[in-house]
């Protein structure tokens, strides 16, 4: 397992070389990704008030970069014009530069990403943004080569042009700057709407994933190809509402497609950012965190609806390669790996993306021996010519990117040996393969702790605990919601930071950080019946109601608006590679009101969907995971209530058979006579009706705690699921 010691933190990334150089104020911050810039020659600076002000004495634009740690193209940005001392002298005398890490910052990345939207019609990062003195962007672009090629206007030309237009055409700059920024105000809350909503949104959603999905290949686009979970999340739940076969076979049939691809690592498990290709076979390299999490929930109820063990050993491969390389020493998790890494150990300053898990077939044939050479080769489709087939940069000339190209069955059928033979061989190359690679040059480690992503990933591993029956998973997420409890509060308010690294807590928390680690510390109740677990979630529901509900409107705003630098207070709802940090917190409000009884926030979730009604009506495809709560507002949620001892044999079988199955829209409470059953005592009635006789194990199933007679035996457990719910 890769932990970093906590004392060394604060140089895990800073190059060598750069420690000769003359170092910028971003050397005192501890985002890594301002660090890998804290040695370049531009006096950057990070978002603050120092900046303005700074730009509103000297007359001078500001040049806003906002970029990751583990981001390919920011790296080739920075190498090419940030670290080029004559461009670093033009900005130094003509702008103010300012440096934001979108993943600490992502209130200000989606302000300014909608900016550059709406002038180019794209996005990405970096992100490259002139703006006022009053931060109000008026020229964007994403990667800016340092001279002028392919069409791209060149770093230098582009900014002596910006600035001879900001002194000699002033007014035309503004008035640019105040169209924007209007844009901006106008785009940043949803049309108002008091029309609820009807379950057609659901079915006009399941329609055009229909009509766009992929079925050779599985996915919903063309190249290139993004993991979106949200996706998955509503189509398992449109074909559990429905019984429609093809919502659960288009999730499927990717979920398969993406584990079998290059876009999985098939030694080392876990799953990089995206699919350059439409084969899901040649990735872009870098493995985040938030995909990790998502992905997981993803396999294990695809597990749940198929019983077809891929998909669990799928998501028990990516648990373990979160184990053993995003843990961090205190119990949270780390954010992400790079793309790139050093071709040798001897000249990391030489990197290239993909260079710690491609493979020339020679490598190959030189580990393993010629029968398993023979087996792993036609296995992972290995060609001496490499086979990557879609390389337009020849990034990958002679290499390999290992993927399923045959299964265990036609490799045995092919080579004409007996599948056990085969399989035995695969196991062992598999490994002696990943042995081998270990030993090369890592990718970098962005060991920053999110308290968002930490929730999402808190969530998966509370599921798998359930769903995989492995109670080790539950002490990960255990382990991990104690350290962010511990470690992610401001000292000053008592309220929730969203990041932690080198000893320090920076940031408030948005509203994806409340709504995300609520979720996970509801599924944590839920898979150990710890009563803390679930007053926490209470508690920190209150704060995120109070920082950022619209009482008048409906629905979250994503920040609290405390920062007067934040240009515009926004209340987004479409689902990114993260889901609508909106659409969680209204499935949080949903599920606390079936758990503790609680009206009011069944009354916010609803005026919330309604507050949101006209996007979904106009374009529900790119708000799955909001359709996920909107279906569980339409549903009656089922209510488990365990009454006894939570490790008796007998409701443990019970439990595993509930989480054996897909049920998506239920809550699983325990009753045990202790703390938790006093606690629920206090906010539903129904717990004051519940003791123990002779120390008989049962469970309800009730809706809106209108329950049956209660059950003592896994028989009749079975036939109560068979009956009133579906498989």
């Amino acid at each position: 397992m890769r932990l970093l010691p906590e004392d060394s933190l604060k140089t895990t990334h800073v190059p060598p070389v750069a420690k000769k150089k003359k170092s910028n104020r971003l050397v005192e911050e501890k985002s890594p990704y301002l660090l890998q810039h804290a040695f370049n020659p531009v006096d950057w600076y990070p978002w603050g008030e120092e900046a303005f002000e700074k730009a509103r004495k000297e007359d001078k634009p500001i040049f806003l970069s906002i970029g990751y740690s583990t981001c390919y193209w920011c790296h080739v940005m920075e190498r090419e014009v940030f670290e080029n001392q004559s461009i670093a002298d033009l900005m130094n005398l003509m702008v103010v530069s300012i440096k934001v890490d979108r993943e600490e910052r992502p209130n200000i990345d989606q302000i300014y990403m909608t900016a550059l939207q709406a002038m180019t019609g794209s996005g990405g990062w970096p992100m490259s943004i002139f703006m006022t003195p009053d931060r109000k962007p008026f020229f964007a672009a994403t990667y800016i080569p340092p001279e002028t090629r392919d069409g791209r206007t060149g770093f230098s030309e582009l900014l002596q042009s910006i600035y001879r237009t900001w002194i000699n055409r002033r007014l035309t700059v503004l008035e640019s700057g105040k169209k924007i920024y209007d844009f901006l105000i106008e785009s940043a809350t949803p049309p108002e709407s008091s029309i609820p909503i009807t379950d057609q949104v659901l079915t006009d959603c399941f329609n055009h994933f229909e009509r766009s999905f992929d079925d050779t290949y599985g996915g919903f686009s063309d190249a290139p190809k993004f993991p979106r979970p949200s996706i998955f999340n509503f189509l398992f739940r449109y074909y559990y509402r429905t019984g429609n076969c093809t919502a659960r076979d288009m999730a499927l049939t990717t979920l398969q497609n993406m584990a079998e691809g290059g876009m999985y690592d098939q030694l080392g498990g876990g799953f990089h950012r995206y699919s350059t290709d439409e084969r899901w076979h040649v990735p872009h390299f870098e493995k985040m965190l938030y995909d990790q999490a998502q992905l997981v929930l993803s396999y294990l109820e695809a597990f749940q609806i198929s019983q077809d063990p891929f998909f669990a050993q799928i998501a028990r491969e990516v648990l373990a390669y979160v184990e053993r390389s995003l843990s961090s020493p205190g119990g949270g998790f780390c954010s992400a790996e790079d793309a790139e890494s050093a071709l040798l150990a001897l000249y990391p300053d030489k990197k290239k993306e993909g260079a710690f898990y491609i493979w020339k077939k020679s490598e190959i044939d030189r580990v393993l021996n010629e029968k398993t050479t023979k087996i792993i080769e036609f296995i992972y489709g290995i060609k001496e010519q490499g086979n990557v087939l879609s390389d337009q940069g020849r990034e990958f000339l002679g290499e390999n990117v290992l993927h399923i190209a045959h299964s265990v069955e036609e490799t045995a059928h092919s080579l004409h040996e007996n599948i056990e033979d085969v399989q035995a061989h695969f196991e062992i190359a598999r490994k002696e393969l990943f042995e081998k690679r270990d030993k090369r040059p890592k990718p970098y480690l962005d060991d920053k702790i999110l308290l968002s992503w930490n929730g999402l990933m808190i969530s998966a591993f509370a599921r798998a605990s359930q769903v995989l029956k492995d109670k080790p998973y539950l002490g990960n997420a255990s382990k991990a919601a104690r350290f962010l409890l511990t470690n992610l509060i401001d000292p000053g308010t008592g309220k929730l930071c969203r990041r932690y690294r080198d000893g320090e807590a920076k940031h408030e928390a948005q509203l994806a950080d409340y709504a995300f680690f609520i979720q996970g510390l509801l599924d944590l109740y839920e898979a150990s019946f710890k009563i803390e677990w679930l007053q926490t979630a209470i508690k920190l529901t209150e704060e995120q109601n109070a920082l950022f509900f619209d009482t008048d409107k409906g629905g979250f705003y994503d920040i609290s608006g405390n920062d007067p630098t934040v240009l515009v207070r926004t209340k987004e709802v479409f689902d990114k590679a993260e889901p609508s940090a909106n659409a969680i917190a209204i499935l949080n409000l949903l599920r606390l009101s079936q758990m503790i009884g609680n009206e009011q926030y069944h009354e916010m979730a609803s005026k919330s969907i309604i507050c949101f009604s006209t996007s979904i009506e106009n374009t529900p495809q790119v708000l799955p995971q909001f359709l996920v709560a909107v279906d569980f507002s339409f549903s009656k949620p089922v209510q488990f209530v365990l009454s006894g001892n939570k490790e008796h044999p007998v409701l443990c079988d019970m439990l595993n058979e509930i989480h054996s199955r897909f049920l998506p829209n239920k809550v699983v409470l325990l009753a045990d006579g202790a703390e938790g059953q006093e606690f629920l005592k206090e906010h539903v009635p129904f717990f004051r009706m519940l003791a123990m006789v002779n120390g008989q194990q049962k469970i309800y199933v009730c809706e809106n705690y209108t329950c049956e007679l209660p059950i003592s035996d896994l028989q009749t457990m079975i036939q109560i699921l068979d009956r009133k719910l579906k498989k």
